[in-house]
């Protein structure tokens, strides 16, 4: 198992130098697709929670935060400042665990998480700690098992949040990472995605654990429509009742 995480490496640096004109390019798709967008299920009411990448804030949410309040959600950014990890999350996740049941109080229903990268890492430990207070997680690009150096912003994240690799946490928590979730879970993953390897964002599947693939930049995960058909897609579920993703048209053929 070791040697099959230590082959897992960075992508592709062109594709890392090609991630700001691919996302533009798709935020483009979701003007022109919008009108097919607005057809999506809608929701019924429950709260969700979205999770910024690191080093971001709740700025990078803003376009699917809206959309999903458009399918009448009831949304929610994650609301703790610039995501630097346990910097703002908590050493053991007690800030967004402390948020999570804020909601769920104040709601009387059950949180779905949507985290994009680190945040989506963050959301399926909070699955795994308290998963009384969750509905679902979807994660986004998110690196949470395999190799954690196969990322082009290595040395970037270890400074900014202090965090060795070698470290006996750290090694814990891709080791268990991949583990499937006491609640249903979607990773989305891109094989084109420039700056996470997109073998460090599958998780475990079972009966109520899925990966899906779609054609998308890191960056892009946050504008790309295909990404924004799965999250509605997945929330639109009644309660109780999940169902593995099957694509549908007019989306098909953006799934691998």
């Amino acid at each position: 198992m070791e040697h099959k995480t230590a082959a897992i490496r960075p992508p592709f640096l062109g594709l890392a130098l090609l991630e700001p004109a691919r996302c533009m390019m798709e935020a483009g798709a979701l003007v022109a697709l919008s009108p097919l967008l607005s057809l999506s299920p809608r929701g019924d009411g429950h709260p969700v929670v979205v999770l910024p990448g690191f080093a971001t804030n709740d700025t990078m949410t803003v376009l699917l935060r809206s959309f999903l309040k458009q399918l009448s959600y009831d949304v929610y950014p994650m609301d703790l400042g610039w995501n630097f990890d346990q910097h703002t999350v908590g050493e053991n996740g007690e800030h967004i665990a402390e948020r999570i049941r804020a909601i769920r109080s104040d709601t009387g229903r059950k949180v779905s998480l949507v985290g994009w990268s680190l945040g989506g890492v963050i959301a399926r430990e909070a699955a795994r700690r308290d998963p009384d207070d969750l509905r679902q997680v979807i994660s986004l690009g998110s690196p949470f098992s395999g190799n954690p150096r196969a990322t082009n912003l290595q040395t970037v994240y270890q400074f900014a949040t202090g965090n060795d690799f070698n470290s006996a946490k750290m090694v814990e928590r891709y080791r268990i990472g991949a583990d499937a979730l006491p609640i249903p879970s979607t990773a989305v993953f891109s094989r084109t995605d420039g700056v996470t390897a997109w073998e460090n964002c599958l998780g475990d599947t079972d009966e109520i654990n899925e990966n899906v693939e779609v054609v998308s930049s890191h960056f892009g995960f946050m504008t790309n429509p295909a990404v924004f058909h799965v999250i509605a897609d997945r929330l639109g579920q009644a309660e109780g009742q999940w169902q593995p993703f099957q694509p549908s048209a007019p989306f098909a053929s953006f799934y691998a």
